[in-house]
């Protein structure tokens, strides 16, 4: 992510639950402003340890901007914790 806004707000998202290897998969979020934003791809997905908790981080894009959104898996809530614009080299 170029750029990047370090954010720490909760979020509404809308995610697709299954099995293999891709077991949650977040298809949307809403922010606090009410404007959503649906996800065209998922990059990285990576579990972290967080004090006692454990945090499933997802690089996430919109096809303009990057995010990060990270689900406590105890809590069961999502936050948008980085914003970053594309980078475009022209």
């Amino acid at each position: 992510m170029n750029d990047e806004v370090f954010l720490n707000e909760r979020v509404e998202v809308l995610a697709a639950f299954g099995s293999g290897l891709d077991p949650c998969r977040p298809l949307k979020f809403r922010r606090a402003s009410g404007r959503e934003i649906t996800i065209t791809e998922v990059g990285l997905r990576h579990p972290a340890p967080k004090g006692n908790r454990t945090i499933h981080m997802f690089d996430v894009t919109d096809g303009g901007a990057d995010y990060r959104l990270e689900l406590d898996a105890e809590r069961l809530t999502w936050y948008l914790t980085r914003e970053a614009d594309h980078y475009d080299p022209q």
